[in-house]
């Protein structure tokens, strides 16, 4: 179906088995691996906001959203997954078992490598905390960020010591020529949250460290007494939404929430990939040109789409003026509430949810999921505002209100 700002399809790609990839995300295995992230100084519990006066505005049970923009002061989710791998990568290179790692044992295990790079390609968040991980380890970084990208996330990866280059390539492009660099340089690896035909290991890695977030939201709205009846996740590559999805999905079993995948009009495969209904991925190319940097990328990862496709219920994409509007609504928010600082990306699944509740066209996606007046609603506002200006131009100068 289709509006002037949303399109979305309900899934029917045919069921197949994601056993494997759903037992990535076990409940006690993810809780091992949040017990692997307590053992680092920098590490907390990221809050979980009630919006409890939008959603009595809006005429809903709730809407809880995790705010990422405290994560181990990087203002993203990105560091629970790649401190999370390359901790797997050094145990497996040493024989050791990654769970007898911790923090303070880590840049010990580290050293024994000699000098060694860790590769990454990103939109800003992800090579970032690639960079600040390699850097407590006493590694290097290198991190190349594709077409376009943010001079002031550019300026963030410098700090923490990476090597940084703009390329003049788009996402999927600039990962291909950073595999390739990586390939042909000793004692170094990439680090993608992206899988692709033999490069599996590292990606699973990365979304067991995402599913952290998922864990600790369950277990805060638990502490409420919540079980949310529909969760939006925003769609990049996908390891975020493919970790959260089947977290969740194994968390409440049978009652699981009705989950709205959400992605940028521009970089839409994942909802191609859903109308096409066969199982088989769609990629899209070009520039993506979209404010929602972090979602701006044309590949699947085939260990997400495995489970998406097996576990999603919508497949959702949004205007660029949604995520505007769902920015300025959570930085200056109802009456009451508390104040989001919420990125362009990190906006992505409130600015859905903005729209399907106040737009009388989306009345068949509402009674079709479920939507009514004791809907609670779990969002992941997965970055902060990893570029204050543009942020700053966003929140005041968006004509959309509510």
């Amino acid at each position: 179906m289709v509006t002037d700002l949303i399109n979305w399809v309900k899934n029917a790609v045919l069921q197949s088995d994601c056993a494997k990839n759903m037992a990535l995300m076990d409940v006690e295995l993810i809780n091992k691996v949040r017990e692997f992230h307590r053992s680092f100084p920098q590490y907390s519990e990221t809050p979980l906001v009630s919006l409890y006066n939008l959603a009595k505005k809006l005429g809903v049970g709730g809407i809880y959203v995790k705010d990422e923009s405290f994560r181990f002061g990087l203002n993203s989710f990105k560091a629970l997954g790649c401190t999370f791998a390359i901790a797997s990568y050094i145990a497996q290179l040493l024989g050791e078992s990654v769970w007898e790692l911790d923090y303070n044992s880590l840049p010990k295990m580290a050293s024994k490598l000699g000098e060694f790079t860790f590769y990454a390609a990103t939109d800003g968040n992800h090579g970032r905390a690639v960079a600040w991980a390699a850097k407590e380890l006493g590694q290097k970084a290198v991190i190349y960020m594709n077409k376009g990208s943010s001079k002031m996330r550019f300026d963030h990866i410098r700090r923490e010591g990476a090597d940084a280059t703009i390329s003049e390539l788009n996402y999927d492009d600039t990962i291909r020529m950073v595999r390739k660099l990586a390939e042909e340089t000793q004692n170094s690896e990439i680090i993608q949250d992206t899988a692709w035909e033999g490069y599996e290991d590292i990606p699973s890695q990365i979304m067991q460290g995402y599913a952290v977030m998922a864990l600790e939201a369950c277990e805060q709205l638990g502490s409420l007494g919540i079980t949310p009846t529909h969760v939006a996740l925003q769609a990049g590559v996908g390891a975020f939404a493919g970790s959260a999805q089947a977290f969740v999905s194994n968390y409440y079993k049978s009652k699981s929430p009705k989950s709205f995948i959400v992605e940028p009009t521009a970089a839409d495969c994942y909802y191609q990939s859903a109308l096409r209904a066969d199982g088989e991925v769609v990629n899209v190319g070009g520039e993506m040109k979209t404010i929602m940097a972090g979602l701006a990328c044309g590949e699947p990862s085939h260990v997400s789409w495995d489970i998406l496709k097996n576990k999603g219920d919508y497949f959702v994409t949004i205007d660029d003026i949604l995520t505007e509007r769902a920015m300025r609504a959570l930085g200056t928010p109802t009456d009451g509430d508390k104040k989001i600082i919420s990125g362009e990306s990190g906006a992505a699944g409130m600015g859905f949810l903005l729209e399907v509740l106040t737009n009388d066209s989306l009345a068949d996606l509402r009674k079709e999921s479920g939507i009514g007046k004791d809907s609670h609603f779990l969002l992941f506002s997965t970055e902060g505002d990893t570029d204050p200006k543009s942020y700053r131009d966003i929140v005041q100068n968006s004509k959309y209100v509510l």
